[in-house]
């Protein structure tokens, strides 16, 4: 019982920081993607006049910024806490830290098979 209790909180952790983690950096690294296809009006572009992209309000590319890093951090998370995590699941017992949870385990089919 102990050893099953240890073993589903390790995994817990583990899925929730990695994606955590990764939903974070990539939701941070997609704000990138708003000033890929939008700009605000500033001196550089001649407040404007002199953009390539499409020119919107400095309240309304910082909420779109906001908006696609949630959104995209979100994806992450849910994708790497499921996906990633069942992949965890099959390599987990060839980590010799976490071997002794394997072998408990496996001793304890062992007895009931």
């Amino acid at each position: 019982m102990k050893s099953r209790v240890a073993r589903k909180f390790v995994e817990y952790v583990c899925n929730n920081y990695i994606g955590n983690f990764l939903g974070f950096a990539i939701g941070m690294a997609s704000t990138r993607l708003v000033s890929h296809f939008f700009t605000t009006r500033s001196i550089r572009n001649l407040w404007g006049l002199a953009a390539h992209k499409t020119v919107v309000d400095k309240h309304t590319y910082s909420t779109m910024e906001w908006v696609i890093s949630i959104v995209i951090g979100f994806l992450v998370f849910e994708i790497v806490s499921k996906w990633l995590g069942k992949k965890m699941n099959e390599i987990f017992p060839k980590y010799k830290l976490t071997r002794w949870m394997v072998e408990e385990e496996e001793k304890k089919k062992e007895v009931v098979g």
